[in-house]
């Protein structure tokens, strides 16, 4: 009975072990965050797209529906933001982040364009997930208040 109950404890304390939130996913999370910020703040859509996964299985999901692939989705991204005035100045606010496992990390956020003309904003829920060459958004969910 004494070892079933140790059994249990160890396996216990290893599945909380397991799913605890990395303090260096999180700050690596929110470093991808902070460069496009960056980026799109200097007017660089090419870095900006850096935080997100090259492939075709990527889903962005917007005003319009779903757009699938890094490729259709940088260039809605072109067509949106063709320049530094469309783009205007960017600031991410992070509402919550929740590991999931060790390989994937939600994100809930807004966002705020600041433009000359208007100052539009929204809210973001990002799902990321670790590769051989960081963290990168596999699915990003971005809706408009304006």
């Amino acid at each position: 009975m004494r070892t079933s109950t140790s059994l249990f404890l160890l396996f216990f304390l290893a599945s909380l072990f397991i799913h605890a939130q990395s303090p260096s996913a999180i700050s690596d999370i929110k470093a991808v965050l902070h460069q496009q910020e960056k980026a799109w703040n200097s007017g660089d859509l090419s870095a900006f797209m850096e935080g997100y996964w090259k492939s075709d299985s990527l889903v962005f999901v917007g005003s319009k529906g779903p757009t699938y692939g890094y490729t259709n989705t940088y260039r809605n991204y072109q067509k949106g933001y063709p320049n530094q005035a469309a783009m205007g100045k960017l600031t991410f606010t992070l509402m919550h982040i929740k590991q999931w496992d060790s390989e994937t990390v939600q994100v809930i956020g807004g966002f705020e364009l600041t433009r000359k003309k208007d100052a539009p904003s929204g809210f973001f829920t990002l799902l990321f997930r670790r590769f051989e060459d960081g963290w990168k958004i596999v699915s990003d969910h971005s809706s408009s208040g304006q």
